[in-house]
C-alpha cells in the first residue's frame, strides 16, 4: 500500500489509523469542545445571551457524543488487529480511561433524566417519556454526583492526551504519533 493509499483508506492500518476512526476522533473533540463552552458558559454566564446560546445543546449534544462513542467502540473492535500498537501500557491506559469516561458522563446523565421523571426529545427525538408520581432518587443522585465530576476528570485526561501527543511529537525519546490520527506526516 502506498503512503496516498494508506492515508486515504477508510479502515485503520499498522501505520495510521483510517478515515472512519479519524472523523469519529475530531468529530466527538468538536463536540467535546462544545460541551465545555455549554458548561462554562451555564456557570460563569449564568442568565445570559451566552448561556441561552450554549446550554441548551448540552444535553443533545451529550447524547450524540454517546451515540458516537458507541461507534467508535465498535470500530476500534472491528479495526482491533489492524491498529497502530500503542506506544506504551500507559498510552493504552490512557485512551481505554478516555473512552470509559465519555461512554460514562452521558449516561449517567441520562440516568438523571430518567429518575427526574421528565420526559427527553433531543433534537426532537423522544428518547424517553416522563412519568408521573415518585422521582427515582438513587438515579438522580447518581448523576448528581458524577456527572460534573467525572466531566472535570475528562478535562484534565483531555488536557493530559494532548500534552502527551506533543510530548512525542517533540521528545527525542518518544515516536511522533500525531501523524496517526491527523492523518497525513506531521511536518
Amino acid at each position: 500500500m502506498t503512503k496516498k493509499e494508506d492515508t486515504m483508506a477508510l479502515k485503520d492500518t499498522k501505520a495510521r489509523y483510517g478515515q472512519v476512526s479519524r472523523l469519529l476522533h475530531w468529530g466527538i473533540a468538536l463536540l467535546i469542545i462544545w460541551q465545555f463552552l455549554s458548561a462554562a458558559a451555564h456557570f460563569f454566564f449564568d442568565e445570559t445571551a451566552i448561556e441561552a446560546f450554549f446550554w441548551p445543546t448540552h444535553k443533545p449534544v451529550g447524547v450524540l457524543i454517546l451515540l458516537l462513542m458507541s461507534v467508535r467502540v465498535v470500530w476500534a473492535l472491528v479495526n482491533m488487529a489492524n491498529r497502530p500498537s500503542a506506544v506504551s501500557l500507559i498510552s493504552r491506559l490512557g485512551h481505554f480511561t478516555l473512552y470509559a469516561f465519555l461512554l460514562a458522563i452521558p449516561t449517567v446523565a441520562l440516568l438523571r433524566q430518567y429518575g427526574s421523571g421528565r420526559s427527553f426529545e433531543p433534537f426532537g427525538i423522544p428518547l424517553f417519556s416522563g412519568f408521573e408520581g415518585e422521582k427515582i432518587q438513587w438515579m438522580i443522585d447518581l448523576g448528581s454526583l458524577l456527572h460534573s465530576t467525572l466531566g472535570w476528570i475528562l478535562l484534565a485526561f483531555i488536557i493530559g492526551h494532548i500534552g502527551m501527543v506533543f510530548w512525542h511529537k517533540y521528545s527525542t525519546k518518544g515516536e511522533n504519533v500525531l501523524p496517526r490520527m491527523w492523518g497525513r506526516d506531521d511536518k
